[in-house]
């Protein structure tokens, strides 16, 4: 799995735990099949924890929850997240002054 994509989970997941599938992958920007394929990655690997409530009598909902070892990946995973970011922005600065010398 992709870092953007685990740290996009991740972060979601810490932020509404109660957010179904449909909801994370429409927040995501991707298809629910890879959104489960990843929920489930992430739930083998012991990063997160799935516990189920009761929305109302008749519908039985799910709580994602990070373990403490998912809270621990995730700061890993955002530092290298940044720090691909940082490199992305840094080369685009690049681009924009040589952009700048050729055209003025």
């Amino acid at each position: 799995m992709q870092d953007d994509i685990t740290y996009k989970l991740l972060k979601s997941i810490e932020e509404n735990p109660s957010h179904s599938q449909r909801e994370l992958s429409q927040s995501l920007g991707i298809s629910l099949g890879k959104l489960n394929y990843c929920l489930k990655a992430l739930i083998d690997k012991g990063l997160v924890k799935v516990d189920s409530f009761k929305r109302n009598p008749n519908k039985a909902g799910y709580l994602y929850l990070l373990t403490p070892k998912g809270i621990e990946e995730k700061a890993v995973v955002t530092r290298r997240f940044l720090q691909r970011k940082m490199a992305e922005y840094e080369e685009i600065k690049r681009e924009i002054t040589q952009l700048r010398k050729e055209t003025g």
